[in-house]
């Protein structure tokens, strides 16, 4: 993926969240809470998805062995940070649906996180299973 096309897809994303959360009124503890998870989660994913560049790809590709950045000490920060951004928005809507929602998620993302470390490494192999070591998640 091209670095225009990372930023129109942040720009869409952050655009959807924003008309989401701020078309609400009278905020309370809950939706605050939630957006103070939020923000930084979406800053983060935003981040990640940048500095993964041109290696990001819906399917399980090998294309560069991204360790710089956040990549640097998180294997997976766009799941990780995902993650904490939609547990922002479940509770920033209150919802408990939403929880068995994100329920389900989890699996189907772990799931796609093994078919990526497999396929780093087939192909980047001895300096992927080093890169493993020094990272997290």
């Amino acid at each position: 993926m091209k670095a225009w096309q990372n930023w129109i897809w942040i720009l869409v994303v952050v655009g959807a969240w924003g008309y989401m959360v701020f078309r609400f009124h009278g905020w309370n503890a809950h939706q605050i809470a939630g957006l103070a998870i939020m923000i930084p989660a979406l800053c983060l994913w935003a981040v990640a998805r940048l500095q993964l560049g041109s290696s990001f790809a819906v399917t399980a590709q090998a294309k560069e062995l991204v360790t710089h950045g956040l990549y640097s000490k998180i294997q997976n920060p766009i799941y990780l940070f995902s993650a904490i951004f939609i547990a922002g928005i479940i509770l920033f809507f209150g919802n408990p649906i939403w929880f068995l929602v994100f329920l389900v998620l989890i699996p189907m993302q772990v799931a796609r996180i093994r078919k990526e470390r497999r396929a780093l490494e087939a192909k980047f192999g001895d300096a992927y299973r080093e890169y493993r070591k020094h990272t997290w998640v």
